[in-house]
């Protein structure tokens, strides 16, 4: 049965040629783009290098200074001084992991500008996060607390740096007129990790900004490692022990309320204005928007499309029917040749993303980032084929099924 309702649908797609082309071309384009944007999430989202650990993290990215009564309110980055002072002093976690968030600074090579994105971090950030080194070492907490200018470089640095010279451990890089010595070199991290990603990473001590200011807010978030994942809950409960007894900076704004969260929610919790919401149901939402009207315009047409072919088909409708074929067998034919239709549009979706994903990861338009169709892609994209083509196939099918004989032979 199924190797018949196969052949009726290549030679109802070989029958109208630009038809099918327009049809295939939706299923395939919309494909694509759903498969992309899935594989760069899943890039995003997923725990990798160097963050391996993130089973057992808890991130701090944002913390809030409150008016209630003035509803105003101040929302950003953690200071050094906060994380330090305060997080740092929490019992549960194994280590507390600080660093700023990365900031371009301008050296020349050559007289070429080279942009060097620097990140501040404390010792306890090479602990938690798994860097590879391709040559040296972290810097020490010594280092750290003497204020010595050292440095540790990514390879693309290296490279743009000082070339192709072989080991560049012990040797001195320039950058916003300040001169570092190397420590180490290791492998680069993709731009999509805003709070990992740096081309440098230097000491906090050395950050222009005041380490020891002691406001709220900065330019600085946490990540907390715990030594098992049965501790985290303890952990967010240690911390918001820890964020009631912060004494407020001022009068002006006499609330502070922050989070230790997953990676996701840390990044979600910005989209709430509600301190017990943790925001990811607004992404979820967007997402799920986002993906409904990428999919309701090809089906819309594709639906169109598979209506004017009922048409066509109406005499051949009408003869089978007064042969005794039910409406229940012509509907489920039509939908198995729908689904084959978005099977072969399926097909030349994916090779469309792998052609684009080749294309993203040989470009320099995101820096590192590697993207590829991985299992858990390549099922959400044959899952939105199927349902692409049940979705497009069941009204005209209905439709099909609802046909008169003597209307079908009609050509009505």
């Amino acid at each position: 049965m199924l190797k018949n309702y196969f052949k009726i649908a290549i030679a109802v797609l070989r029958r109208r040629k630009f038809f099918t082309f327009i049809s295939l071309f939706g299923i395939s384009i919309t494909l694509t783009i759903l498969i992309v944007l899935t594989a760069f999430w899943e890039n995003v989202t997923s725990a990798g290098y160097p963050d391996m650990k993130r089973d057992r993290s808890l991130y701090i990215n944002f913390v809030v200074q409150e008016n209630p009564k003035e509803h105003g309110i101040i929302k950003g980055l953690a200071s050094f001084y906060y994380l330090d002072h305060y997080v740092g002093s929490m019992k549960t976690p194994e280590k507390v992991a600080i660093s700023s968030m990365f900031t371009a600074t301008n050296t020349y090579v050559k007289n070429k500008k080279l942009v060097i994105n620097i990140k501040y971090t404390n010792h306890a950030w090479w602990d938690v996060l798994e860097y590879q080194f391709l040559e040296g070492k972290p810097y020490t907490a010594v280092q750290i607390k003497n204020g010595e200018h050292v440095a540790v470089i990514s390879e693309d640095v290296k490279k743009q740096y000082f070339g192709e010279s072989g080991a560049v451990t012990g040797k001195y890089i320039k950058t916003d007129n300040v001169e570092y010595r190397v420590t180490g070199v290791v492998r680069n991290v993709s731009v999509t990790a805003p709070l990992i990603y740096a081309d440098m990473y230097l000491p906090y001590t050395l950050s222009k900004a005041d380490y020891r200011d002691q406001s709220i807010n900065g330019m600085y978030s946490a990540i907390l490692l715990a030594h098992n994942k049965s501790d985290l809950e303890k952990i967010k409960d240690e911390y918001q022990q820890v964020v009631s007894k912060i004494p407020p900076p001022n009068k002006k704004y006499t609330k502070i309320y922050s989070h230790a969260d997953s990676y996701i929610k840390s990044y979600t919790r910005m989209f709430s204005k509600d301190e017990n919401s943790s925001g990811i149901g607004i992404v979820i939402t967007g997402a799920l928007v986002i993906v409904f009207l990428l999919m309701l315009l090809p089906t819309i047409n594709l639906m169109n499309i598979n209506i004017s072919r009922i048409i066509e088909r109406s005499s051949e409708i009408g003869i089978r029917k007064a042969f005794g074929a039910s409406s229940g067998t012509l509907a489920v034919q039509f939908i198995v040749e729908n689904v084959i239709l978005t099977l072969l549009g399926g097909i030349i979706g994916i090779a469309l993303s792998l052609i684009i994903l080749n294309i993203i990861n040989s470009s320099s338009l995101i820096p590192n980032l590697t993207l590829a169709i991985n299992f858990s892609v390549l099922l959400y994209g044959i899952m939105a084929c199927l349902i692409f083509g049940l979705l497009s196939g069941v009204y005209p099918a209905w439709r099909m099924s609802r046909m008169e004989v003597v209307n079908a032979l009609k050509g009505r």
